[in-house]
């Protein structure tokens, strides 16, 4: 086994033969034997070659350290304009919130809605809940409701929509500059940031090497 090579994991053997840990495919329910991993390797089930768990150098920390950065460019985006807009002679500006409130005001409350929940909230629940598990690991604890806050943080990530909301607005500016003087704002560019850094934050994320750090945890606490 080689460093950034993908390896097989081993089959399960009876439990009196070989004790040691096993994990399910995620894919086809084959049972395997866990096996450690090089830097930067990773296993694949010997049935289907789904991937089954990573050997990140750093993961974790390097994952807090993206998922810092994401808050602070989410605070910036959503406090400072998205776009500006000039048109005979008035010049406006408007944040996310604002253009989500400018939707529910012209009726359109189900769009509105959309906006809120995919761009404003899904990025909040999804940095929140990396960080709620990741910083008291990081100091040898194990967070309470571990196994909830990971599968809903594993969900969230699937509603979280910025990058589909940024081709939105970069369609409606390329519409909205033939009628009118379109300035794309501090905001527009710290959402370009925060799916580039959302997108790191994850590629460095491994939820069995959580899984293990947690159990290791756990058993120590509750050694005699």
């Amino acid at each position: 086994m080689s460093p950034g090579k993908e390896n097989p994991a081993v089959p399960h053997a009876p439990a009196a033969l070989r004790p040691e840990p096993v994990i399910a495919c995620r894919e086809c329910d084959l049972l395997q034997r866990e096996v450690e991993l090089l830097p930067g390797s990773a296993a694949r089930c010997r049935r289907c070659g789904a991937l089954l768990y990573r050997n990140i150098p750093n993961g974790p920390d390097r994952t807090v350290a993206c998922l810092i950065a994401a808050a602070i460019v989410y605070l910036i985006a959503n406090i400072y304009p998205i776009v500006g807009l000039e048109a005979q002679g008035i010049r406006t500006t408007t944040t996310l919130i604002g253009a989500a409130k400018s939707l529910q005001d012209q009726g359109l409350t189900i769009v509105a809605g959309m906006v809120f929940i995919t761009a404003i909230i899904a990025p909040v629940l999804e940095i929140g809940a990396l960080l709620y598990l990741l910083l008291p690991l990081k100091f040898g604890r194990v967070p309470a409701g571990f196994n909830a806050i990971l599968h809903t943080a594993n969900e969230v990530k699937h509603w979280n929509m910025v990058e589909v909301f940024m081709l939105g607005v970069l369609v409606a500016l390329v519409k909205l500059a033939k009628i009118a003087s379109v300035t794309p704002a501090l905001a527009l560019w710290m959402f370009a940031g925060l799916t580039l850094l959302l997108a790191a934050a994850w590629a460095s994320f491994d939820p069995h090497d959580i899984r293990v750090r947690a159990e290791r945890i756990a058993m120590k606490e509750t050694a005699p």
